[in-house]
């Protein structure tokens, strides 16, 4: 994981080419990223006693705070979760508890490792699979029995012996070349809309669906293992075409090849001292200096989190996972209360503070044209499909960022997601009418724009539920 070496500089610069601005953000979590690079480089003794700074950060909605934390998990590779502070209740309450999170982000790493493994058996499983392939074709020979000593006796020895034995040989070479006939097709492609029929496991268990959703999974209680041991596994017979039977058998085979203990010991490994748990809405279960006693959906949860944030054993179906290690970044807007609101020691467990600024007309600009994935490249590849070739003039991308910050000054401020509202109303008729008008160019200049959008902007009243 070449990627972990990459210096603070080279962490936010990989950062702006999905996210503009918000370089006080990039810094702390390139930062924070780095430590853990070179915590990883000292002693044992030491390394231990030096865990994560994390990280809170503040600012509306819209302004790139979940973006960054799961870019900056892409970038290294990390196991990467992201959960809401609203949806847990406090232990002892109906709802999902708050150790839930650490068994999401235990899934999500099995899951990467898996991928990883899978991926370095990939040339060997697909041998095997084009082996099974050719098998359904042209049936390999089969050994024969041992013979029995009476035939040996009754029908002459030797001779009858070496004679079977020049027999075999020819049938033999004839069954090795029609295999190899049948080898060069199947490489050459002449059999992939051939349909075969393939022998696969059917993993559908209605006994291990009768547990799904209640909650029973929250215990650590793996019952799709249990269960799966127990009943019989029935093979199920489908027919398919040679394309699809390589992708299965190349499926079955790689699951096969892998070991999956040695996958959940690395994946454990990597969730302890790589993950990153990104917990939204933390201001909404602030106790807002309103309450007298401690509030079941706001403190008492507050309180559940603090031991994960800090450091502690979650018992797992996969066994136990510290969390000592594990990079936690909170992130709220903030609006109606204050991070001063949450409990003292939970304040204290997020030593890194960023505010993440309201985006500016510039912003939005740069939002539509720059990154990676600009709003622009989206909207125009989707059109592009059906023959449609959509250009903006450099007087549009203006208005359009313009009218975006307006309407975001003048209704409820969402960031950067105001621009889908504004590019999905601009584009409306376009995207309906595009099948029927056939290959043609379109350039959209600021009279379109205006001629589009101006009247709905100007009444405050209608921008409010369209835009």
């Amino acid at each position: 994981m070449g990627s972990v070496e990459l210096t603070p500089k080279q962490i936010v610069a990989e950062l702006d080419k999905y996210i503009v601005g918000q370089y006080q953000a990039k810094r702390s979590v390139a930062i924070a990223l780095r430590n853990r690079w070179r915590s990883k480089q000292l002693a044992p003794e030491l390394k231990e006693e030096i865990i994560p700074k994390n990280i809170l950060m503040i600012g509306p909605t819209g302004v790139g705070k979940t973006e960054i934390a799961r870019r900056l998990a892409k970038l290294v590779h990390a196991p990467f979760v992201k959960v809401e502070a609203t949806k847990f209740t406090e232990v002892g309450y109906v709802g999902r508890d708050v150790e839930s999170m650490v068994r999401d982000l235990i899934e999500t790493s099995i899951r990467i490792v898996k991928q990883e493994k899978m991926l370095e058996v990939n040339d060997k499983a697909k041998e095997l699979a084009e082996e099974q392939i050719l098998e359904y074709f042209c049936p390999s020979r089969r050994k024969d029995s041992v013979r029995n000593p009476f035939e040996i006796l009754f029908n002459g020895g030797g001779d009858f012996t070496e004679k079977k034995k020049a027999e075999e040989q020819a049938q033999a070479d004839i069954s090795e070349n029609e295999r190899e006939w049948w080898r060069y097709r199947l490489a050459d492609g002449q059999l992939e809309e051939e349909l075969i029929e393939i022998t696969v496991e059917d993993n559908n268990n209605p006994m291990v669906g009768m547990f799904a959703g209640s909650g029973i999974e929250e215990m650590g209680i793996n019952f799709n293992d249990m269960l799966g041991n127990l009943l019989p596994k029935r093979p199920k017979k489908r027919k398919v075409t040679v394309a699809n039977a390589r992708k299965i058998m190349i499926q079955e085979e790689a699951q096969k090849l892998i070991d999956m203990d040695n996958v959940i010991a690395t994946a454990v490994e990597r969730a302890e001292n790589s993950g990153i748990i990104f917990i939204d809405e933390i201001d909404k279960i602030t106790g807002r200096g309103r309450s007298t006693g401690p509030d079941v959906s706001r403190e008492g949860v507050q309180r559940d989190i603090l031991p994960i944030v800090e450091g502690s054993t979650v018992v797992t179906k996969y066994g136990p996972v510290k969390t000592d290690h594990i990079l936690f970044i909170a992130a709220g807007a903030f609006h109606i209360s204050k991070p001063s609101d949450l409990i003292p020691e939970l304040q204290g467990r997020f030593p890194i503070r960023v505010e993440l600024t309201n985006l500016t007309k510039e912003d939005f600009r740069q939002i539509l044209t720059e990154p990676a994935q600009a709003l622009i490249k989206q909207y125009t590849g989707l059109l592009e499909v059906e023959g449609v070739y959509v250009s903006f003039a450099p007087d549009a991308i203006d208005e359009l960022a313009d009218i975006a910050c307006r309407v975001n000054s003048q209704t409820e401020n969402i960031g950067a997601r105001r621009l889908h509202t504004v590019m999905e109303k601009l584009l409306e008729d376009l995207a309906f009418n595009a099948p029927d008008v056939g290959e043609t160019t379109i350039l959209i200049d600021r009279l379109y724009v205006k001629n589009k959008l101006d009247h709905i902007v100007v009444n405050q009243d209608l921008s409010q539920y369209i835009l």
